[in-house]
């Protein structure tokens, strides 16, 4: 085992986990109707490429990227496009996005795929582009485009990281993929790391999932490139950050990635779609998702459809119990409360917890904060909250970048200890949503004076440029004017010598 290092703060928490991870993952059934966003990923939204009443096959594109930082998107299962309307999306915000509403056929029919040659002998910028191609992105939690992750410019990897951690409570989908399906994370790891030329890769697990550990580390124990790492359960170990500094004992730059220090982090279950695409020609159209709290009858982990609605799933899990009152997707400590159930399953929707009042009886009235610096503890990044809030509450927005707001992970430790129960992420989320809005009109403000600008400088060079050309046609005007009193003066001077010699001859012959 390599030496292991710790982060900074943190907290042990109860996992609630074996609740879900006692049955296999189930498969979903086909949905009377799918529900596919065309915005599933942090940057632009893909471009709807079908038309109402049109058939598509299942894999068929159906949004097409626009823009660099995007992906496309997939139909999901054969069928009828019967709409393409706003519907709930699965955002903090709440606010409908486009989706496109395809009724199955139940044939479950695919559109033609081709077998690829061998992985390895392909050069990586045609693997990233394959991978962009089926619309792969982190599973984790971001969902940031995996190409993009994949194009280290101006790096040598060393290590692929692939994050195994899931430290956050109830969520269990992806210690049961590595239990059941730990070959496609492997194969998946070696096309990932083709793609980098990465040296090595780590597959770190946190220590309170033995069986996924041993389901994964049968398979890698003849490879001299790949170990299975077992790491201490402390949230937030999943943490991109955290993981790096537990494994290699270096610090991720503020505002920097992993790739500063030569590392890519990366989640299991997003090779294994890495996996699926290549070696299957399967895009990503389907994820496994824990549906869990108390607020379901039978929790259990679930393959299902991207578009499924959240109520199928719900449905499959035993249905909500009398008490259920909260819908969350993620987990407690970093997911977001869904206003309804007809929210589709996302590439982002990695757990559904399903709370009753019992399990937030403890949230209690926000009170003064009382600097007790309890928060500062527990912060896994050395940030200071409370100083956090007191910007935030104030709206001191250069007091909230001179403290690193934005190297808050909103990981939820402060509000979890603060004996005031003040909500801090929520003020974190707004000071950042106040900072980007700031920035954004700064921005605006920057490029409409700079049009202003470039307008006044235009006018002004037009109106050089017209006196000039006006001086230069007055000049020339001037120029021809002399020229012509010149040529008027010849003349006349030529007729008064002709008149003058006409004279004098006249003269001559009288005298």
């Amino acid at each position: 085992m390599a030496k292991l290092y710790t982060f900074p703060g943190g907290l042990k928490l109860e996992g609630h986990k074996a609740i879900s991870t006692n049955q296999p993952i189930s498969k979903a059934n086909i949905p009377d109707r799918l529900f596919v966003p065309l915005n599933q990923n942090i940057g632009s939204p893909a471009e709807c490429i079908v038309e109402k009443g049109q058939r598509v096959l299942k894999g068929q594109m159906i949004g097409r990227v626009t823009d660099y930082v995007a992906v496309p998107v997939h139909a999901p299962s054969s069928g009828t496009v019967i709409d393409i309307q706003k519907f709930p999306a699965a955002h903090a915000s709440g606010l409908p996005s486009d989706v496109i509403i395809i009724e199955p056929d139940g044939k479950d029919e695919w559109l033609e795929r081709k077998p690829l040659p061998d992985i390895t002998e392909l050069d990586p910028s045609e693997l990233r582009n394959m991978i962009r191609c089926a619309g792969i992105v982190g599973l984790g939690g971001a969902a940031f485009p995996t190409f993009i992750k994949l194009n280290p410019v101006g790096h040598q990897i060393k290590t692929l990281i692939l994050n195994g951690a899931e430290c956050e409570p109830y969520i269990s989908c992806d210690d049961m993929l590595m239990r059941e399906r730990p070959h496609e994370i492997i194969d998946g790891a070696k096309i990932m790391r083709h793609a980098l030329n990465a040296a090595s890769v780590i597959i770190a697990v946190e220590d309170n999932k033995p069986e996924a550990i041993a389901s994964l580390q049968t398979l890698v124990n003849d490879l001299d490139w790949m170990e299975v790492q077992s790491i201490p359960a402390i949230y937030p170990t999943g943490g991109e950050r955290q993981l790096v500094k537990v494994l290699t004992g270096k610090d991720v730059p503020s505002q920097g990635l992993p790739l500063d220090l030569d590392l890519v982090v990366s989640n299991v279950a997003t090779a294994a779609a890495v996996h699926h695409a290549l070696d299957h020609q399967q895009p990503l159209i389907s994820r496994i998702i824990t549906v869990t709290g108390s607020g379901v009858s039978s929790p259990r982990n679930i393959e299902a459809l991207i578009g499924t609605p959240m109520s199928d799933l719900i449905e499959m899990a035993g249905g909500y119990t009398e008490d259920a009152d909260r819908l969350i997707m993620g987990g407690p400590m970093m997911g977001i409360t869904l206003k309804t159930d007809a929210t589709p399953v996302v590439k982002a929707s990695n757990c559904l917890l399903v709370q009753t009042p019992a399990d937030h009886a403890t949230e209690a009235i926000c009170r003064p904060c009382i600097r007790c610096g309890e928060c500062v503890k527990v912060c896994p990044v050395k940030l200071l909250p409370q100083q956090l809030y007191w910007f935030s509450q104030a709206k001191n927005l250069d007091g909230l970048q001179t403290h690193h707001l934005f190297d808050c992970i909103e990981c939820g430790c402060c509000s979890v200890v603060c004996p005031s129960h003040i909500p801090l992420v929520q003020y974190f989320r707004y000071g950042k949503s106040e900072s980007w809005k700031k920035e954004q009109e700064t921005i605006k403000s920057d490029r409409a004076r700079e049009r202003t600008e470039a307008r006044t400088k235009r006018l002004e060079r037009i109106k050089a440029e017209k006196k000039a050309q006006h001086a230069a046609r007055a000049k020339k005007t001037a120029t021809a004017s002399n020229d012509r009193q010149k040529e008027i003066q010849a003349a006349v001077a030529r007729t008064k010598a002709k008149k003058a010699e006409s004279s004098s001859g006249i003269d001559s012959l009288n005298t």
